[in-house]
C-alpha cells in the first residue's frame, strides 16, 4: 500500500488520469477471458487494446511466474526452485500464482489469460479455482487462421522486449526500422519466430489446444474470430463479442 508521502510525490496530473481511469472502469462490467491462437494469429496486438477497454489486467503465464519468482512469494520462491531446474512448472502451482495474480487491484474488473491454460486438465482446475470465487471465464476468443498466413506474419516480426509491443516489417512497420516508436529502444526479433520452429509450434499447438476449445465450446462461451483480417477488423469482432 502506497503511503500518503508516497502519493506527495506523486504529479497531480498522474493522480488524475489514474482516477479517472478509475471512474471510467468502474462502470464496465467485469470480464474474464482466454485468449486462445498459434503464435502470429494477433493476441498481442488485441490484448493491449481489450485490456484498456475494459480495464482487465493481462496475465501472461511465463511473466506472471517470471514476476512471482522475483517478488518472492511462496509460490514463486518453489517456482523459481523448479525453473532454475529446468524442470516444467506444474499446473497446481501456476493455477496457484493466477489465483494470487487475480486478487491484485488491478484485476478487479476481471482478466485476460494468454497462454493458459493450455490442456483440458489445466482448464477444469482454473474453473475450479474460480467457482471457488464465484467466477467463472466468461469468453475464450478463439484466434481462428491458416498456418500459411501464419509463415508470413511470424518471420516478419519484430518485438520490443520491455513493454512487448510487436511490429511487423511489412505489415506494422515501426517509424524507423529496428526502434520502438515510443521510445527510441532497439527491437529484437524473438529466436522462435523463423519457419522451421513456427512448424512444429503450430503442430504441438493444434494437438494441445484443439481439446482445450471442444472443452469451453461445451459450455458455451467461445467466440470464433477470423484472426486473418487486419488487425482493426478484428478489433472490431473483439468489441461485438465482448459487448453482447
Amino acid at each position: 500500500m502506497a503511503s500518503s508521502s508516497d502519493l506527495e510525490n506523486i504529479p497531480s496530473v498522474d493522480l488524475m488520469t489514474e482516477l479517472l481511469r478509475r471512474m471510467k472502469c468502474s462502470t464496465k462490467p467485469d470480464k474474464r477471458l482466454i485468449l486462445v491462437g498459434p503464435p502470429g494469429s494477433g493476441k498481442g496486438t488485441q490484448s493491449p487494446i481489450i485490456k484498456d477497454e475494459y480495464c482487465l489486467c493481462h496475465l501472461a503465464t511465463g511473466d506472471m511466474l517470471r514476476a512471482a519468482a522475483a517478488a518472492k512469494t511462496p509460490l514463486g520462491l518453489i517456482a523459481k526452485e523448479v525453473m532454475a531446474k529446468g524442470e516444467l512448472v506444474s499446473d497446481e502451482l501456476v493455477v496457484g500464482i493466477i489465483d494470487d495474480a487475480i486478487k491484485k487491484p488491478s484485476c478487479q474488473k476481471g482478466f485476460i489469460l494468454d497462454g493458459f491454460p493450455r490442456t483440458v486438465v489445466q482448464a477444469e482446475m482454473l474453473d475450479q479455482m474460480l467457482e471457488k470465487q464465484g467466477t467463472k471465464v466468461d469468453k475464450v476468443l478463439n484466434f481462428e487462421i491458416d498456418d500459411s498466413i501464419l509463415e508470413e506474419r511470424i518471420t516478419g516480426r519484430w518485438i520490443h522486449p520491455s513493454s512487448g509491443r510487436s511490429y511487423h516489417t511489412k505489415f506494422a512497420p515501426p517509424k524507423v526500422p529496428g526502434v520502438d516508436d515510443v521510445t527510441g529502444e532497439p527491437l529484437i526479433q524473438r529466436k522462435d519466430d523463423t519457419a522451421a520452429v513456427l512448424k512444429s509450434r503450430l503442430e504441438a499447438f493444434h494437438k494441445q489446444t484443439a481439446p482445450v476449445i471442444d472443452y469451453y465450446s461445451k459450455k458455451g462461451v467461445v467466440a470464433q474470430l477470423h484472426a486473418e483480417k487486419a488487425p482493426t477488423e478484428v478489433t472490431v469482432e473483439v468489441q461485438k463479442v465482448l459487448s453482447s
